[in-house]
Protein backbone atom coordinates (compact mmCIF):
# COMPACT_ATOMS: atom_id res chain seq x y z
CA UNK A 1 0.00 0.00 0.00
CA UNK A 2 1.17 3.44 -0.85
CA UNK A 3 1.71 6.31 2.21
CA UNK A 4 0.50 9.81 1.20
CA UNK A 5 1.00 13.30 3.28
CA UNK A 6 -2.56 13.02 3.96
CA UNK A 7 -2.26 9.58 5.80
CA UNK A 8 0.72 9.91 7.52
CA UNK A 9 0.41 10.41 11.00
CA UNK A 10 2.65 9.49 14.46
CA UNK A 11 2.56 6.15 15.90
CA UNK A 12 3.65 7.28 19.33
CA UNK A 13 2.77 10.31 21.44
CA UNK A 14 5.78 12.88 21.59
CA UNK A 15 6.93 13.79 25.05
CA UNK A 16 10.04 15.58 24.33
CA UNK A 17 10.96 18.60 21.95
CA UNK A 18 14.55 17.26 20.65
CA UNK A 19 17.04 15.61 22.13
CA UNK A 20 20.76 16.72 21.20
CA UNK A 21 22.86 15.35 18.51
CA UNK A 22 24.78 12.41 19.88
CA UNK A 23 22.18 10.90 22.59
CA UNK A 24 18.72 9.21 22.10
CA UNK A 25 15.65 10.08 23.80
CA UNK A 26 13.78 6.64 25.78
CA UNK A 27 13.27 3.63 23.09
CA UNK A 28 10.06 4.35 21.03
CA UNK A 29 9.69 8.20 22.51
CA UNK A 30 9.94 10.23 19.56
CA UNK A 31 10.37 13.99 20.24
CA UNK A 32 8.30 16.74 18.10
CA UNK A 33 11.27 18.13 16.84
CA UNK A 34 14.88 17.05 15.59
CA UNK A 35 18.46 18.37 14.57
CA UNK A 36 18.79 18.40 10.84
CA UNK A 37 21.21 19.52 7.98
CA UNK A 38 19.24 20.91 5.83
CA UNK A 39 19.00 22.23 2.40
CA UNK A 40 16.81 25.58 1.39
CA UNK A 41 16.33 26.87 -1.90
CA UNK A 42 17.91 30.55 -1.52
CA UNK A 43 21.28 28.41 0.08
CA UNK A 44 21.70 26.36 -3.74
CA UNK A 45 25.20 26.07 -4.84
CA UNK A 46 28.60 25.29 -2.88
CA UNK A 47 27.32 22.47 -0.43
CA UNK A 48 29.61 24.16 1.60
CA UNK A 49 26.92 27.23 2.45
CA UNK A 50 23.89 25.14 1.16
CA UNK A 51 23.03 23.18 4.45
CA UNK A 52 22.57 24.34 7.45
CA UNK A 53 21.58 22.91 11.07
CA UNK A 54 18.79 23.12 12.00
CA UNK A 55 15.72 22.40 14.28
CA UNK A 56 12.63 20.76 11.93
CA UNK A 57 9.63 18.66 13.30
CA UNK A 58 10.22 14.99 13.22
CA UNK A 59 8.28 13.39 10.00
CA UNK A 60 5.30 11.47 11.08
CA UNK A 61 5.19 8.18 9.15
CA UNK A 62 2.32 6.27 7.41
CA UNK A 63 0.76 2.72 7.74
CA UNK A 64 3.18 0.67 5.53
CA UNK A 65 6.54 3.05 6.81
CA UNK A 66 8.97 2.92 9.92
CA UNK A 67 10.45 5.57 11.69
CA UNK A 68 14.47 4.98 12.77
CA UNK A 69 16.74 6.73 14.85
CA UNK A 70 19.84 7.82 13.09
CA UNK A 71 23.03 6.53 14.63
CA UNK A 72 25.22 7.36 11.57
CA UNK A 73 24.87 8.95 8.18
CA UNK A 74 26.90 8.07 4.95
CA UNK A 75 27.59 11.02 3.00
CA UNK A 76 26.98 10.26 -0.87
CA UNK A 77 27.40 12.22 -4.71
CA UNK A 78 23.63 12.64 -4.77
CA UNK A 79 23.50 14.77 -2.10
CA UNK A 80 26.28 17.24 -3.26
CA UNK A 81 23.62 17.43 -6.64
CA UNK A 82 21.29 18.18 -4.23
CA UNK A 83 23.08 20.67 -2.42
CA UNK A 84 23.56 22.45 -5.75
CA UNK A 85 20.25 22.18 -6.99
CA UNK A 86 21.25 20.97 -10.00
CA UNK A 87 20.60 19.03 -12.07
CA UNK A 88 16.82 18.65 -10.34
CA UNK A 89 15.44 20.91 -7.88
CA UNK A 90 14.22 18.33 -5.47
CA UNK A 91 12.31 20.66 -2.97
CA UNK A 92 11.12 22.28 -6.38
CA UNK A 93 10.11 18.89 -7.66
CA UNK A 94 8.47 17.39 -4.35
CA UNK A 95 6.47 20.77 -4.21
CA UNK A 96 5.14 19.98 -7.81
CA UNK A 97 3.83 16.60 -6.92
CA UNK A 98 2.06 18.29 -3.97
CA UNK A 99 5.03 17.97 -0.82
CA UNK A 100 4.93 20.70 1.29
CA UNK A 101 7.96 21.50 2.74
CA UNK A 102 10.10 23.92 1.75
CA UNK A 103 13.26 22.14 2.61
CA UNK A 104 15.39 19.09 1.99
CA UNK A 105 16.74 16.81 4.54
CA UNK A 106 19.08 14.49 2.48
CA UNK A 107 21.03 11.41 2.91
CA UNK A 108 20.55 8.12 1.38
CA UNK A 109 22.84 6.02 3.99
CA UNK A 110 22.02 5.23 7.33
CA UNK A 111 22.37 2.51 10.77
CA UNK A 112 20.03 3.05 13.48
CA UNK A 113 17.12 2.04 15.94
CA UNK A 114 13.72 1.83 14.91
CA UNK A 115 11.80 3.92 17.27
CA UNK A 116 7.81 3.58 15.16
CA UNK A 117 6.57 1.16 12.76
CA UNK A 118 3.23 1.79 10.84
CA UNK A 119 0.03 -0.52 11.61
CA UNK A 120 0.31 -1.90 8.34
CA UNK A 121 4.22 -3.46 9.02
CA UNK A 122 5.38 -6.77 9.83
CA UNK A 123 8.47 -8.13 10.64
CA UNK A 124 9.81 -5.06 12.43
CA UNK A 125 10.13 -4.28 15.96
CA UNK A 126 10.84 -1.04 17.78
CA UNK A 127 14.25 -1.80 18.92
CA UNK A 128 15.36 -3.54 16.07
CA UNK A 129 18.95 -2.51 14.62
CA UNK A 130 19.11 -1.93 11.00
CA UNK A 131 20.56 -0.21 7.86
CA UNK A 132 18.15 1.02 5.12
CA UNK A 133 18.49 0.32 1.35
CA UNK A 134 17.49 3.55 -0.88
CA UNK A 135 15.07 2.51 -3.48
CA UNK A 136 11.48 3.93 -2.74
CA UNK A 137 8.97 3.61 -5.04
CA UNK A 138 4.82 3.59 -5.01
CA UNK A 139 3.60 -0.52 -4.12
CA UNK A 140 0.72 0.39 -5.98
CA UNK A 141 2.84 1.43 -8.99
CA UNK A 142 0.97 -0.72 -12.05
CA UNK A 143 4.22 -1.84 -13.63
CA UNK A 144 5.53 -3.09 -9.77
CA UNK A 145 1.89 -4.93 -9.65
CA UNK A 146 2.85 -6.70 -13.15
CA UNK A 147 6.15 -7.61 -11.21
CA UNK A 148 8.36 -6.05 -12.92
CA UNK A 149 12.11 -4.43 -11.57
CA UNK A 150 10.87 -1.91 -8.97
CA UNK A 151 13.56 0.15 -9.50
CA UNK A 152 12.62 0.98 -13.16
CA UNK A 153 8.83 1.76 -12.04
CA UNK A 154 7.95 5.23 -12.66
CA UNK A 155 7.25 5.80 -9.02
CA UNK A 156 10.64 4.87 -8.17
CA UNK A 157 12.94 7.52 -6.21
CA UNK A 158 16.30 7.44 -4.84
CA UNK A 159 15.65 7.73 -1.05
CA UNK A 160 17.00 10.77 0.62
CA UNK A 161 17.86 12.48 -2.92
CA UNK A 162 14.40 12.37 -4.54
CA UNK A 163 12.80 12.58 -1.15
CA UNK A 164 12.69 14.08 1.55
CA UNK A 165 13.83 12.86 5.61
CA UNK A 166 16.85 10.73 4.71
CA UNK A 167 19.43 10.38 7.44
CA UNK A 168 21.12 13.63 7.54
CA UNK A 169 18.15 13.99 10.54
CA UNK A 170 18.34 12.35 13.65
CA UNK A 171 14.86 10.61 12.02
CA UNK A 172 14.79 9.15 9.19
CA UNK A 173 11.15 8.20 8.22
CA UNK A 174 11.61 5.31 5.32
CA UNK A 175 9.28 2.51 3.68
CA UNK A 176 9.12 -0.75 5.57
CA UNK A 177 10.90 -2.77 2.66
CA UNK A 178 14.19 -0.62 3.04
CA UNK A 179 14.69 -1.76 6.59
CA UNK A 180 17.41 -4.71 6.25
CA UNK A 181 19.39 -6.11 9.77
CA UNK A 182 22.60 -4.57 10.78
CA UNK A 183 25.67 -6.57 10.48
CA UNK A 184 26.13 -7.43 14.35
CA UNK A 185 30.08 -7.34 13.41
CA UNK A 186 30.00 -3.83 12.26
CA UNK A 187 29.90 -0.62 14.43
CA UNK A 188 27.21 1.87 13.33
CA UNK A 189 30.01 4.15 11.24
CA UNK A 190 30.84 0.93 9.18
CA UNK A 191 27.42 -0.79 9.13
CA UNK A 192 26.38 3.37 7.18
CA UNK A 193 29.39 3.36 5.19
CA UNK A 194 28.87 1.11 2.46
CA UNK A 195 24.56 -0.07 1.38
CA UNK A 196 24.11 3.05 -1.35
CA UNK A 197 27.16 2.29 -2.51
CA UNK A 198 27.45 -1.36 -2.22
CA UNK A 199 23.60 -1.61 -3.54
CA UNK A 200 24.43 0.20 -6.83
CA UNK A 201 27.56 -1.40 -7.41
CA UNK A 202 25.83 -5.25 -6.64
CA UNK A 203 23.27 -4.09 -9.61
CA UNK A 204 25.52 -2.90 -12.57
CA UNK A 205 27.44 -6.12 -11.81
CA UNK A 206 24.57 -8.73 -11.58
CA UNK A 207 21.44 -6.82 -12.69
CA UNK A 208 21.65 -6.76 -16.49
CA UNK A 209 20.66 -10.57 -17.98
CA UNK A 210 23.26 -11.32 -20.56
CA UNK A 211 25.85 -9.25 -19.28
CA UNK A 212 26.35 -10.55 -15.76
CA UNK A 213 29.83 -10.76 -13.92
CA UNK A 214 31.56 -14.04 -14.44
CA UNK A 215 34.31 -16.26 -13.25
CA UNK A 216 37.27 -15.00 -15.42
CA UNK A 217 36.00 -11.47 -16.67
CA UNK A 218 37.87 -8.31 -16.56
CA UNK A 219 35.97 -6.08 -14.80
CA UNK A 220 37.45 -1.93 -15.42
CA UNK A 221 36.49 0.25 -12.87
CA UNK A 222 36.90 3.98 -12.90
CA UNK A 223 37.28 5.49 -9.28
CA UNK A 224 38.90 2.49 -8.03
CA UNK A 225 39.62 3.83 -4.46
CA UNK A 226 36.26 5.57 -3.60
CA UNK A 227 33.30 4.04 -2.25
CA UNK A 228 31.80 3.11 -5.31
CA UNK A 229 35.22 1.67 -6.68
CA UNK A 230 35.83 -0.16 -3.91
CA UNK A 231 32.79 -2.05 -3.52
CA UNK A 232 32.86 -3.07 -7.11
CA UNK A 233 36.21 -4.57 -6.98
CA UNK A 234 35.55 -6.55 -4.09
CA UNK A 235 31.62 -7.86 -5.69
CA UNK A 236 34.20 -8.64 -8.73
CA UNK A 237 36.30 -10.79 -6.99
CA UNK A 238 33.72 -12.21 -5.00
CA UNK A 239 32.48 -13.51 -8.34
CA UNK A 240 35.86 -14.89 -9.61
CA UNK A 241 36.30 -11.75 -11.93
CA UNK A 242 39.53 -9.79 -12.44
CA UNK A 243 38.40 -6.01 -11.44
CA UNK A 244 41.26 -3.31 -12.37
CA UNK A 245 41.35 -0.25 -11.10
CA UNK A 246 41.40 3.44 -12.83
CA UNK A 247 43.35 6.30 -10.35
CA UNK A 248 44.74 8.97 -10.06
CA UNK A 249 47.78 8.39 -7.68
CA UNK A 250 49.83 5.67 -6.43
CA UNK A 251 47.97 5.95 -2.75
CA UNK A 252 44.81 5.49 -4.20
CA UNK A 253 45.77 3.27 -6.26
CA UNK A 254 47.28 1.10 -3.39
CA UNK A 255 44.22 1.51 -1.52
CA UNK A 256 42.40 -0.27 -4.31
CA UNK A 257 44.76 -3.10 -4.11
CA UNK A 258 43.89 -3.11 -0.80
CA UNK A 259 39.87 -3.43 -1.03
CA UNK A 260 39.74 -5.93 -3.98
CA UNK A 261 41.62 -4.61 -7.20
CA UNK A 262 44.50 -6.86 -8.71
CA UNK A 263 45.94 -3.86 -9.91
CA UNK A 264 45.61 -0.09 -10.87
CA UNK A 265 45.69 2.40 -13.94
CA UNK A 266 47.06 5.87 -13.26
CA UNK A 267 44.98 7.86 -15.57
CA UNK A 268 47.15 11.35 -15.05
CA UNK A 269 50.17 9.00 -17.22
CA UNK A 270 47.52 9.47 -20.34
CA UNK A 271 45.77 13.33 -21.95
CA UNK A 272 42.55 11.80 -24.17
CA UNK A 273 40.00 12.60 -21.97
CA UNK A 274 37.00 14.13 -22.44
CA UNK A 275 35.29 14.33 -25.60
CA UNK A 276 37.32 13.37 -28.65
CA UNK A 277 38.21 14.78 -31.56
CA UNK A 278 35.43 14.84 -34.60
CA UNK A 279 35.75 11.85 -37.14
CA UNK A 280 36.52 14.05 -40.03
CA UNK A 281 39.73 15.39 -37.84
CA UNK A 282 41.95 12.59 -39.06
CA UNK A 283 45.49 13.75 -37.17
CA UNK A 284 42.99 14.05 -34.21
CA UNK A 285 41.31 11.07 -34.31
CA UNK A 286 44.52 8.94 -35.32
CA UNK A 287 46.10 10.75 -31.75
CA UNK A 288 43.20 10.47 -29.80
CA UNK A 289 42.77 6.57 -30.40
CA UNK A 290 46.83 6.11 -29.94
CA UNK A 291 45.96 6.98 -26.79
CA UNK A 292 43.57 5.62 -25.66
CA UNK A 293 44.65 1.97 -26.86
CA UNK A 294 48.09 2.26 -24.90
CA UNK A 295 45.42 3.04 -22.11
CA UNK A 296 44.22 -0.57 -22.94
CA UNK A 297 47.30 -1.93 -23.06
CA UNK A 298 48.09 -0.72 -19.92
CA UNK A 299 45.30 -3.12 -18.93
CA UNK A 300 46.89 -5.89 -21.05
CA UNK A 301 49.90 -5.39 -18.98
CA UNK A 302 48.22 -5.59 -15.22
CA UNK A 303 46.06 -8.70 -16.31
CA UNK A 304 49.02 -10.47 -17.81
CA UNK A 305 47.24 -10.64 -21.09
CA UNK A 306 45.21 -9.54 -24.03
CA UNK A 307 42.30 -9.61 -22.63
CA UNK A 308 40.03 -6.65 -22.60
CA UNK A 309 37.31 -6.22 -19.98
CA UNK A 310 33.46 -7.85 -20.30
CA UNK A 311 32.05 -5.34 -18.15
CA UNK A 312 33.38 -1.46 -17.80
CA UNK A 313 32.13 0.40 -14.21
CA UNK A 314 31.58 3.50 -15.25
CA UNK A 315 30.09 6.63 -13.09
CA UNK A 316 32.50 9.54 -14.46
CA UNK A 317 30.76 10.02 -17.48
CA UNK A 318 31.90 12.51 -20.52
CA UNK A 319 35.66 12.38 -19.38
CA UNK A 320 36.01 8.44 -19.95
CA UNK A 321 32.56 7.24 -21.83
CA UNK A 322 34.89 7.77 -24.87
CA UNK A 323 37.83 5.53 -23.56
CA UNK A 324 35.38 2.57 -22.27
CA UNK A 325 33.66 2.12 -25.24
CA UNK A 326 36.80 1.64 -26.99
CA UNK A 327 38.27 -0.54 -24.46
CA UNK A 328 35.32 -2.90 -23.38
CA UNK A 329 35.03 -6.15 -25.37
CA UNK A 330 32.80 -7.37 -28.71
CA UNK A 331 29.47 -8.32 -26.78
CA UNK A 332 30.83 -6.57 -23.20
CA UNK A 333 29.09 -4.04 -21.27
CA UNK A 334 29.34 -0.96 -20.26
CA UNK A 335 27.70 -0.22 -17.23
CA UNK A 336 26.96 3.61 -15.82
CA UNK A 337 25.39 5.14 -12.86
CA UNK A 338 26.55 8.81 -13.18
CA UNK A 339 27.77 11.55 -14.66
CA UNK A 340 30.23 13.19 -12.23
CA UNK A 341 32.99 14.63 -15.18
CA UNK A 342 29.50 15.83 -17.18
CA UNK A 343 26.20 14.38 -18.50
CA UNK A 344 27.54 15.45 -22.50
CA UNK A 345 29.31 11.96 -23.37
CA UNK A 346 30.34 11.75 -26.85
CA UNK A 347 31.31 8.20 -28.57
CA UNK A 348 32.04 6.55 -31.85
CA UNK A 349 29.11 4.90 -32.80
CA UNK A 350 31.39 2.36 -35.08
CA UNK A 351 32.81 0.76 -31.86
CA UNK A 352 29.45 0.09 -30.37
CA UNK A 353 27.51 -1.07 -33.51
CA UNK A 354 29.83 -3.02 -35.11
CA UNK A 355 31.05 -4.38 -32.14
CA UNK A 356 27.66 -4.84 -30.83
CA UNK A 357 28.91 -3.50 -27.18
CA UNK A 358 26.22 -2.01 -24.72
CA UNK A 359 26.13 1.08 -22.65
CA UNK A 360 23.61 0.19 -20.00
CA UNK A 361 22.37 2.84 -17.46
CA UNK A 362 22.12 1.54 -14.06
CA UNK A 363 20.71 3.34 -11.03
CA UNK A 364 19.72 2.23 -7.28
CA UNK A 365 18.47 -0.67 -6.04
CA UNK A 366 15.57 -3.22 -5.83
CA UNK A 367 14.72 -5.21 -3.13
CA UNK A 368 15.83 -9.02 -3.84
CA UNK A 369 19.80 -6.77 -5.24
CA UNK A 370 19.38 -4.96 -1.72
CA UNK A 371 19.22 -8.02 0.10
CA UNK A 372 21.52 -10.12 -1.53
CA UNK A 373 24.46 -7.50 -1.05
CA UNK A 374 23.38 -7.22 2.56
CA UNK A 375 23.77 -10.72 2.74
CA UNK A 376 27.21 -10.62 2.13
CA UNK A 377 27.77 -8.02 4.27
CA UNK A 378 26.78 -9.78 7.18
CA UNK A 379 28.08 -12.48 6.32
CA UNK A 380 32.02 -10.62 6.03
CA UNK A 381 32.28 -11.16 2.77
CA UNK A 382 32.39 -7.57 1.98
CA UNK A 383 34.85 -4.48 3.89
CA UNK A 384 32.66 -1.17 4.12
CA UNK A 385 35.69 0.54 2.99
CA UNK A 386 34.96 2.98 6.01
CA UNK A 387 36.94 6.06 5.49
CA UNK A 388 36.74 9.48 7.33
CA UNK A 389 34.02 9.29 10.68
CA UNK A 390 33.17 12.52 11.05
CA UNK A 391 30.43 15.16 13.30
CA UNK A 392 26.97 15.85 12.60
CA UNK A 393 27.90 19.70 12.31
CA UNK A 394 31.30 18.71 9.10
CA UNK A 395 28.71 17.63 6.98
CA UNK A 396 28.26 20.57 5.08
CA UNK A 397 32.60 20.36 4.23
CA UNK A 398 32.24 17.17 3.53
CA UNK A 399 29.85 17.29 0.51
CA UNK A 400 32.00 20.17 -0.67
CA UNK A 401 35.01 17.65 -0.23
CA UNK A 402 33.39 15.42 -2.23
CA UNK A 403 32.35 17.63 -4.78
CA UNK A 404 35.90 18.52 -5.75
CA UNK A 405 36.98 15.46 -5.98
CA UNK A 406 38.87 15.33 -2.34
CA UNK A 407 37.17 12.56 -0.57
CA UNK A 408 38.50 10.03 -2.88
CA UNK A 409 39.41 6.89 0.01
CA UNK A 410 36.12 4.80 0.73
CA UNK A 411 33.08 5.90 2.59
CA UNK A 412 32.48 9.21 4.53
CA UNK A 413 30.27 8.71 7.59
CA UNK A 414 28.48 11.28 10.15
CA UNK A 415 27.73 10.13 13.45
CA UNK A 416 24.09 11.61 14.50
CA UNK A 417 22.55 9.57 17.44
CA UNK A 418 25.83 7.75 18.01
CA UNK A 419 28.13 9.43 20.48
CA UNK A 420 31.50 10.98 18.94
CA UNK A 421 34.05 14.06 19.59
CA UNK A 422 32.27 17.19 18.66
CA UNK A 423 28.77 15.97 17.97
CA UNK A 424 26.73 19.07 19.21
CA UNK A 425 24.46 20.64 17.13
CA UNK A 426 24.89 24.37 16.45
Amino acid sequence: MSTTDADRRSVSTPTLSSVDIGSLPPLGQVPTHMHAQVVRPDRYGDPARAFRPELVPTPAIGPDEVLVAVMAAGVNYNNVWAARGYPVDQIGTRQKRGETEDFHVGGSDASGIVYAVGDQVTGITIGDHVVIHPGWWDADDPWIIEGRDQMIAPSARIWGYDTNYGSFGQFARVQAHQVLPKADHLTWEQAAAPTLVGTTAYRMLHGWAGNTVQEGDVVLVWGGSGGLGTQASQLARLAGATPVAVVSDGERGKYSERHGAVGWIDRREFTHWGIPPLVDDSVGQKEWTAEARRFGKRLWDIVGERKDPAIVFEHPGAATIPTSVLVCRPGGMVVICAGTTGYDAVVDLRYQWTRQKRLQGSHGTNDAQALAYNDLVRDGKIDPCLGRTIAFTELPAAHAAMGRGEDVFGNVVALLGAPGPGTGAS
